[in-house]
């Protein structure tokens, strides 16, 4: 298997998800820059977290236009595991790869601290080595991440099983106290409606090994792997 990390002007987890995925899952992988044109050979793509342009514009507004985000598409098109972490998430919801729109967080604050989420759908290629229900402990960073959806797409999600995470507290109730910036429906994360895409807030390469006080986030990662794994023993 081998996994790609894009890098953006501004990208700061880049890093990260690839200490998570050549280090921790032991798979291989490689940095792509957001020039790059060409995606072959790689079995999962992930956009990773930062500030992409200095979120000039609006956050993911000018990363949409990379050069590399049309070979993204494609790949996304043709099945390709697309993985939008933070920034990427926005940058996924720019580039028109899942539906909706982020604005500012509520209070207009940055926020950078562990939330909780559920897990809403266990389903999928990016959740699979969840429970459904399961409660986990992960961390966020960002001052733009308040998902807005109409009401119709709003409801398209839900009856799609398109919300795979969604604030709660710690014993996994959903509250609006447990919301940290306002998005609609406590929504962490969302995936297509081909469920090969997935768009999320929290960060779970800053949760993928106990050192960093949680690894509650490898799943996601474990979860990729597994999913290729089986994908290619068809």
């Amino acid at each position: 298997m081998k996994f790609g990390v894009v890098v953006f002007p501004g990208s700061n987890c880049d890093a990260d998800c690839y200490h998570a995925v050549k280090n921790v899952l032991g798979v291989e992988c490689d940095y792509l820059w957001h020039e790059d044109t060409d995606v072959a050979g790689y079995d999962a793509i992930i956009l990773p977290g930062g500030f992409s342009y200095g979120d000039y514009l609006r956050t993911g507004a000018i990363a949409r236009f990379s050069p590399i985000m049309a070979a993204v598409a494609d790949f996304a098109r043709a099945g390709g595991l697309v993985l939008g972490i933070c920034n990427g998430f926005q940058i996924l919801l720019e580039a028109g790869l899942l539906p909706g729109a982020m604005r500012r967080n509520v209070g207009l604050s940055f926020r950078c601290e562990f939330i909780h989420v559920r897990v809403e759908n266990a389903d999928t290629p990016f959740t699979g080595a969840y429970r459904p229900g399961q409660v986990l402990r992960l961390p966020i960073a960002h001052g733009e991440g308040n998902y807005y959806a109409d009401p119709e797409t709003l409801a398209a999600l839900e009856a799609g099983g398109q919300v795979v995470l969604r604030y709660s507290e710690p014993d996994g109730r959903i509250s609006e106290a447990a919301n940290p910036n306002g998005s609609l429906h406590n929504i962490a994360a969302l995936i297509n409606k081909e469920g090969n895409v997935l768009g999320m807030m929290p960060h779970p390469e800053r949760a993928s090994e106990a050192i960093l006080g949680s690894e509650d986030g490898r799943g996601i990662f474990t979860s990729m792997l597994r999913y290729l794994e089986r994908r290619r023993g068809r």
